[in-house]
Formats: structure tokens, sequence, C-alpha cells
């Protein structure tokens, strides 16, 4: 059984741009968030596409022919990939090109397979960042730049960790993280079962400062916040 509120930030590489022209894919990175929490759970698998690289594509990826040859074939790692994404909503930056490939795999392995839409839905992050941003570049590195997100160590292009990057991309261009008073689990006036009240006769709490530069890079926090958001409560 799925949990409540559970996604999949996703991302693949290939062989080429297009599966109609027979490409596979080569990479698959998965990492799993729940109530807009990341877990430790992930899917990550090179996968050998039965076809060669293309030279423009190695060129983003890094990934070779030769790395590939004693990789798995998809056929080998598809039920793991299903039951890691069913039933999730799928986050992807620039939707249509995974969903494509993964439809190609599943439909080369049985015509009558099952495609993305029918077990997940999915939320394109590139869609949903041309709305909010429009007129301005909204590639993974740009929105990277725009949120402050470090990707130094991205030379080149990887399904996990470009999965781990747009985890934080997501979040903090959607608002953040859930409520800090939010489990994820509560339902309307649970939250008054869960409050313990503390004795009036309790000794004082210790207060402990907050040192100058602990209060510059809350002020940078509080900046990054507003400008994701549009507004910050913490700031007024």
């Amino acid at each position: 059984m799925r949990k409540k509120g559970r996604q999949v930030v996703l991302d693949t590489e290939t062989t080429g741009l297009n599966p109609k022209e027979g490409h596979r894919i080569i990479e698959i990175g998965c990492v799993e968030l729940v109530n807009r929490r990341l877990t430790d759970k992930q899917f990550h698998m090179y996968i050998n596409p039965e076809r060669r690289v293309d030279e423009g594509a190695m060129e983003v990826h890094g990934i070779t022919n030769e790395f590939l040859q004693d990789k798995p074939l998809f056929k080998d790692v598809v039920d793991d990939f299903l039951d890691f994404i069913r039933g999730a909503e799928l986050v992807i930056h620039n939707a249509p090109f995974d969903v494509g490939f993964m439809d190609h795999e599943f439909t080369l392995l049985d015509p009558a397979a099952e495609l993305t839409a029918d077990m997940c839905s999915v939320f394109d992050s590139l869609v949903y960042a041309r709305k909010k941003h429009p007129g301005q570049r909204n590639s993974l590195d740009a929105l990277c730049k725009r949120y402050g997100i470090d990707n130094t160590h991205r030379d080149l292009h990887g399904a996990l960790l470009d999965a781990e990057i747009l985890s934080d991309v997501y979040l903090l261009m959607t608002g953040g993280q859930i409520s800090l008073l939010d489990d994820g689990d509560l339902t309307d006036g649970a939250a008054e079962q869960v409050i313990q009240r503390l004795s009036s006769d309790r000794p004082a709490l210790k207060v402990i400062e907050c040192s100058a530069e602990e209060l510059i890079e809350h002020q940078k926090m509080l900046e990054l916040l507003e400008k994701s958001s549009g507004d910050c409560l913490w700031k007024n």
C-alpha cells in the first residue's frame, strides 16, 4: 500500500533524443518525497540499451558504450522500477521527454503494457517554472541559480544526481516544505490531541542567543523563502 502524499522525483539518461528513432534509456534515477520531505529511498539503475550511444548524448552525460556492456537489460529491472513508481506522483523536468522514453520501453516489452499515465500522475516542473517565471530561462541549472541551490558538482548530467537536485528545486519553487506543525498524517482537529501543556511551575527555559554569523545566515534563508514564494511571514 502506497503512502499518502508520496512523490517520486525522476530523471533518465538516454542514447539519444528520440525513441521513435530507436533510442533507449541507459540510466534511471529516482528519489522519494513523502509529504514534501525527502526520504532515504532511491531507485538508481544503469541499463544496457542493446544499441550504441550517440556521440552527442555521450557528451552530455558521459556514459560510454563500454561502461554499459555488462549492465542489466530494461526487462531485468522493469519490475523493481514499476514497484517504486506505481501510484506516486512523478515530478519530472520536461516530462514528455522522460515519459516518452519510459512508455517506449514498456511497449517494447509488451505492446499492451500499462503506460506511465495509467499508473502515475505527473507534475512537469518545467511547465510550472515557465508559468512562474515567464520569459526567463528555466533549465535545471538556471533554476538552481535562481533558488540558490549549489550544483557546482554537476559537471555532467546524471539521472540520480539530477533527480536529487530537482527535488531541491521543486520544494523551493512550490513553496518549501510543509508546515512545521504538520506531521503529514493529522486530520482536521487532530492537532489538539497531540498538544502537551507545560506546567506553570516549570523551571525557566534557558535562552541561547544567536551569533552574528547565525543571524546573517537566517536572514539569507528568509530572503530565499521570500524570493521563492513571494512572501515571508518571518520577515514581517
